[in-house]
């Protein structure tokens, strides 16, 4: 970070925050997945997942909520929270999903994808849920490490399409 002495801030995002939204989340995911993956794969999903028309739904979803980190005035990282019936896979009730969390490169090891976890578990526990889960490439072994430092474990796996692959997610939980 180029000012330590600024925190970012966590809040949740708004429709205004569209665009630059996108753009962090696409940066991000270019930087986390374009090593392993074929280009082709990378943009197929890019232009599928990460539009503009596809996150203005998204963002509009009263089952999802997404929470931006912000550092003089840039969303720099971001998670994305799913309730029934906007889950992808357990569609239960007292589960809360994180769908996607992104921390830009630049800031990696500052501690900011934490806060955007302790900021899901939080929300979790606000909406009375009993735990939290996620999905993870079996291949990004930093990502898996982190959520294993932070007590998630586990529990199953699933395919994921990713252009013309099928890839494998752990299926991940944190019980309250």
């Amino acid at each position: 970070m180029e000012n330590p002495s600024l925190e970012p801030v966590i809040r949740k995002a708004t429709q205004s925050d569209l665009g630059d939204l996108l753009h962090m989340a696409r940066t991000a995911f270019l930087q986390a997945f374009t090593a392993g993956n074929k280009p082709e794969n990378v943009a197929a999903y890019l232009a599928e997942a990460f539009t503009l028309n596809q996150f203005d739904k998204e963002l509009a979803n009263p089952a999802s909520t997404f929470f931006v980190a912000e550092l003089e005035g840039e969303i720099i990282a971001y998670t994305k929270v799913n309730r029934v019936p906007a889950q992808t896979d357990l569609h239960d009730p007292k589960s809360l999903e994180i769908a996607r969390l992104y921390v830009l490169e630049e800031y990696l090891g500052s501690g900011l994808g934490k806060k955007l976890l302790d900021t899901a578990i939080d929300f979790a526990k606000q909406h009375q849920k009993d735990y939290l889960w996620l999905g993870v490439w079996e291949q990004n072994a930093r990502a898996i490490r982190f959520y294993e430092k932070n007590g998630l474990r586990i529990f199953g796996s699933h395919p994921f399409p990713f252009g013309d692959e099928i890839q494998n997610d752990f299926l991940m939980r944190l019980d309250f």
